[in-house]
């Protein structure tokens, strides 16, 4: 008789994912680390708890996901964040991502269309005690001009074309990360300020991103 399989405790079940992570490309310490110390659990709904350290996208309300752990690190491994890096990102979803990023940036600014989930991951983030980041109900597609220039952005949802608005909000060194294209599956950019007004633009591999919509929704 096979000896039945005990399940992992969330120790173990971390470690496993960090070591997806590794495999899969994630090698900046500082992103392991952040990723590794941040909660999981406490941004997936009761009905997925048993997935939360699995490295798989997973939804939530307003019909929006968290990402999946190995996009994540890769993400915010391509925005090369230093310690006094000013990062806006745009999505602020379930906050796991802006969670992420506070453990590297000096401030996080992160923005939300959807009032229910800007509401949900605000608290979220209070009950970690989180401190530098700085959020805001509005279209993300417009970026935050009022707190612009920014050293990094991260967009965490899909762009259907380069990203004028936001680019326009960048340091003349700054880097960000988008989705872009429209349908499914979207070519992951990172655009690279020259100092001279333009961009360089790398190609990052195939995502699955839901849009960048205009506007906001005040609730669902």
């Amino acid at each position: 008789m096979n000896k039945q399989t005990e399940p992992l405790d969330e120790d173990a079940r971390r470690a496993r994912m960090v070591l997806a992570l590794r495999s899969g490309g994630v090698m900046d310490a500082k992103v392991l680390a952040a990723i590794e110390q941040t909660p999981r659990d406490l941004f997936v709904p009761d009905l997925f708890q048993e997935r939360a350290w699995e490295d798989s996208a997973l939804p939530i309300a307003c019909g929006q996901t968290i990402s999946q752990p190995l996009i994540v690190g890769l993400m915010t491994q391509a925005l090369r964040i230093e310690w006094r890096s000013r990062v806006l990102e745009i999505g602020t979803g379930s906050g796991y991502q802006t969670a992420v990023l506070a453990k590297i940036a000096r401030y996080v600014y992160s923005m939300e269309r959807y009032r229910t989930l800007l509401g949900e991951a605000e608290s979220r983030l209070k009950k970690l005690g989180v401190q530098n980041v700085i959020t805001r109900f509005g279209d993300g597609g417009e970026g935050w001009p009022e707190q612009a220039p920014f050293d990094r952005i991260l967009v965490t949802a899909a762009a259907d074309k380069e990203p004028t608005a936001l680019l326009a909000q960048l340091k003349p060194t700054g880097v960000l990360v988008a989705p872009v294209g429209r349908g499914p599956v979207q070519v992951l950019k990172r655009y690279t300020a020259d100092g001279k007004g333009g961009f360089t633009t790398e190609d990052m591999g195939e995502v699955r991103f839901v849009p960048l919509l205009p506007g906001v929704a005040e609730a669902l």
